[in-house]
């Protein structure tokens, strides 16, 4: 046994080598395959991915003020609260704006009367012409009966002259009458009642009155989430005064600060990947560029850097990309302004412009929660006409 034991025990290191060597072979060749794979998936993806931390969430951000000055008596949205299109965020004291509103109706009722009188006045005037040119008629025809008298000395000079000063007299009245009337009808002209100038611009004073009484009621443009509301029960406020802000929780972006460096081969219309830190990666959004902005942050900036002054450092640039997200995802997880995310860009496809080169033929947004019909102010003001036109 002794004899078996030493022939056997010199091929076990000579068994172990060959082993080893089985092993790094296998071991070398499974790195090759993994340097190979590694380099072909970045030469068909990672090649074209571009990526950055440096990312935010963007969005609308409302700013709500009134359109008439007043004092504050109800405020009834806090932060947080969700409000619908056209609610009232705060109401103002009308009671200035309703004063305004009736003495504007006063106005325009005794513009009706006054416009209507000279209206009248017109006919009067033509009356009164036709009198007149009686009265010269019937003192011409007495002249005229009178100067073959005083030509044979049947009547004095005395009568004769009188004759003839009461045909001038009746002249100059008629006159007189006729430029009163033409006064009058450059007044009036043939224009009806309620197209009077004087009438209309009353009118125009009633519905303004009644457009401040109804902005005292501030609305809100959008559907969205009352945040940093600054007015309070009380307050005196103006137009230029911030009350709140309402932030819509759909249409919101990325905006995706890239590197100057990672834009050469961005365009437009490519294909974005974007994982929030609020929901990580559980949640991606998908998404595309729709435009890359024209100047850095830093040359937008308060006091934009001076690198002509010699004590220069070069910084790598950011620019900012817009992202557009998909309004369903953001409905099923939806985002909050601020918020940091991490976006990739797909810039494989690289058939879209740089820069935009068409111009939209749509408004970007728009609200008509703050337009007002004037159809209830102006069956107002017809009813106001007729009840003061006689």
């Amino acid at each position: 046994m002794s004899a078996n034991a030493e022939n056997i025990t010199p091929q076990q290191p000579a068994n172990k080598k060959g082993k080893r060597k089985r092993a790094l072979l296998v071991l070398t060749l499974l790195f090759i395959i993994i340097a190979v794979a590694y380099g072909i998936y970045w030469f068909l993806v990672l090649r074209h991915a571009e990526e950055t931390d440096d990312a935010y969430v963007a969005g609308n951000q409302v700013q709500i003020m009134a359109q008439v000055s007043g004092s504050v008596t109800k405020v009834w949205a806090d932060n947080t609260d969700f409000v619908q299109k056209g609610d009232v965020l705060v109401t103002l004291d009308p009671t200035d704006a309703q004063q305004a509103f009736e003495k504007a109706q006063t106005e325009l009722a005794s513009s009706v009367r006054q416009t209507r009188q000279q209206m009248i006045n017109s006919k009067q005037l033509q009356a009164s012409i036709d009198v007149q040119k009686t009265a010269l008629a019937q003192a011409q025809s007495d002249f005229n009966r009178r100067v073959p008298l005083g030509s044979a000395n049947l009547i004095g000079r005395e009568e004769l002259q009188h004759a003839r000063d009461a045909v001038a007299s009746a002249q100059a009245q008629l006159d007189v009458a006729i430029q009163q009337f033409n006064a009058n009808q450059a007044m009036v002209l043939n224009t009806t009642l309620d197209q009077q100038p004087a009438v209309k611009q009353a009118a125009t004073e009633v519905r303004n009155a009644w457009l401040a009484l109804e902005r005292t009621k501030i609305v809100s443009p959008m559907t969205g989430y009352v945040s940093r509301r600054a007015v309070q029960p009380g307050s005196q406020i103006s137009t230029s005064t911030p009350l709140m802000a309402v932030v819509p929780a759909t249409n919101l972006w990325i905006d995706a600060n890239f590197k100057e460096t990672q834009l050469a081969h961005m365009r437009i219309g490519q294909s974005a990947t974007v994982v929030s830190d609020i929901y990580g990666d559980d949640v991606k959004y998908t998404g595309k560029v729709v435009g890359l902005d024209m100047g850095t942050g830093s040359a937008f900036s308060l006091l934009p850097a001076q690198n002509a002054t010699g004590n220069w450092i070069k910084v790598v640039q950011r620019l900012p990309v817009r992202i557009e997200l998909d309004e369903k995802q953001l409905a099923d997880h939806p985002l909050r302004i601020g918020l940091s995310t991490l976006v990739t860009v797909d810039t494989a496809n690289r058939d879209g412009q740089m820069l935009a080169n068409q111009v939209r033929t749509n408004p970007a947004y728009e609200s008509n929660a703050r337009e007002i019909s004037l159809e209830p102010v102006n069956k107002l003001i017809v009813d106001i006409v007729k009840a003061n036109a006689g």
